[in-house]
């Protein structure tokens, strides 16, 4: 069909991205413009498309006031100011019930500012962005290139976790079409993915994106999270990217593979470095170890996060590094020759609940800190670090993740590092939720599922991730 020959990603200004809106054959009648709250949950709100030039120019105002962790309401006007590069057509057209009526819609992203035209402090996805202008301005680096992981559950729908497959790690299991359904609608928006299986715990499924620059990945994370639950509801399922929806399976990381570049170059790479991994690779390493503790809560921010933290289901619990060492923290994939631009670590401790933006930000920003001050790397740790003792984990200096979201928020209270990252306005407000999501918790939930998921967390959060 010729309107699958049009463009539907890479534009690069507003007067490419408008060209296509008036083009008859695609049918754009609708724009979707989407950002996030300080949870990274998806906020959006659709325009016609006639209205697209006037938002480039003057951007969008909106009511923030019942956005959570927003303005007050005495302060509750937004402006929203889409961003041309992020323009994408949803691959599909819409049909009415009547039968001349179809269209077809597009999705952006974009800035938040205040009345007075400043940036909105409250904007996770101009923290992010705030970051990397430092690491560019300060330190040199003009890219950071993150490919995370993407975990997720099917379920028959939003109230029950109950598995739809009794599959296994590269191991049959039910709806890998629909993860192929997936990434080939995310292909015709111009987003590439790398990998594709079954997971480890039954339902559990996985989609490797291929890196980019960390603030069109993280837009593309949110893409990502939008079309499987578009996909899995289409073939009336859920697609749930909760932490840990199921006892006795193993819960969903959202393992981020990350790298520096300056001038092109890889500057993790170094050829006769042990692991081929660069003094700068190191100190970057360094950092993310020693600030793990503090800036746990910004990749595991829900009390759920905490119950796939936990030992025996793989998850990183332990604060150490290794190449071959999956219960680690921090992974160093293997180097392959030739492949120097392949060179990178792997973070697992996040979760595919968190929010994106400030992830990205965080580990960047600890990172970054580690060159700064040129901290020192420990030893690596090869060894299954669940077969440890506690004796043997102490003499190896290997600590622990916070065990729970109350201890990790105690952590980040004491943050410097995150308060930064995030500034004042959004550092207090995402304390203040958690705080609130803790009471809440403590109100209806018995001490005995420390280590459980409770009935009140499947009701509370399914749903919503």
């Amino acid at each position: 069909m010729q309107e699958e020959r049009q463009k539907l990603s890479g534009f690069k200004s507003a007067s490419e991205v408008l060209e296509a809106v008036s083009q008859p054959e695609l049918k754009i009648e609708f724009v979707r413009i989407m950002f996030a709250d300080i949870l990274g949950r998806p906020m959006d709100f659709s325009i016609p498309a006639q209205e697209l030039e006037k938002a480039l120019t003057e951007g969008k105002g909106f009511d923030g006031s019942s956005i959570e962790g927003f303005v007050r309401i005495e302060e509750s006007d937004l402006i929203i100011v889409p961003d041309p590069t992020t323009f994408r057509v949803f691959p599909w057209v819409y049909r009415g019930f009547e039968e001349s009526i179809s269209w077809r819609e597009a999705i952006m992203f974009g800035d938040i500012y205040t009345p007075d035209g400043n940036h909105y402090a409250g904007d996770s996805r101009w923290i992010l962005k705030r970051t990397l202008q430092k690491a560019r301005e300060e330190f040199g680096f003009e890219d950071f290139k993150c490919g995370p992981e993407m975990e997720f559950f099917i379920f028959p729908d939003d109230q029950t976790p109950v598995p739809t497959d009794s599959g296994g790690y590269f191991f049959a299991g039910r709806y890998g079409e629909l993860r192929k359904e997936i990434q080939l609608l995310l292909k015709k928006m111009g987003i590439e993915s790398e990998y594709d299986h079954h997971e480890v715990a039954h339902s559990q499924h996985e989609i490797d994106l291929r890196y980019q620059n960390a603030l069109e990945m993280a837009d593309i994370v949110m893409l990502f999270r939008y079309m499987a639950k578009k996909v899995a509801r289409m073939h009336h399922l859920y697609a749930s990217f909760m932490p840990k929806p199921i006892n006795g399976q193993n819960g969903s990381g959202m393992h981020v593979h990350q790298s520096l570049w300056k001038e092109g170059h890889n500057i993790f790479f170094d050829r006769e470095a042990p692991y081929h991994l660069s003094t700068e690779a190191r100190h970057y390493m360094a950092g993310i170890i020693n600030h793990s503790r503090e800036i746990s809560s910004i990749f595991s921010q829900w009390i759920n996060s905490y119950k796939r933290l936990i030992e025996g289901y793989e998850a990183p619990v332990y604060i150490a590094w290794g190449q071959k060492n999956r219960s680690a923290y921090i992974r160093v994939p293997e180097y392959q020759p030739g492949k120097e631009k392949a060179t990178r670590i792997e973070l697992r401790s996040p979760d595919p609940g968190c929010n994106i933006y400030l992830a990205l930000a965080t580990m960047l920003s600890a990172g970054l800190d580690g060159i700064k001050n040129r901290l020192e790397l420990p030893d690596p740790v090869e060894e299954n670090i669940y077969h440890l003792s506690p004796s043997q984990q102490r003499k190896k200096g290997i600590e622990v993740l916070p065990r729970n979201l109350q201890e990790a928020i105690k952590l980040t209270e004491k943050s410097s590092l995150v308060r930064e990252t995030l500034g004042d306005h959004l550092f207090e407000k995402f304390l203040a939720n958690k705080h609130r999501e803790i009471e809440e918790y403590q109100k209806n939930v018995p001490d005995e599922y420390d280590k459980q998921v409770s009935p009140y967390e499947i009701k509370k959060y399914l749903p919503i991730l």
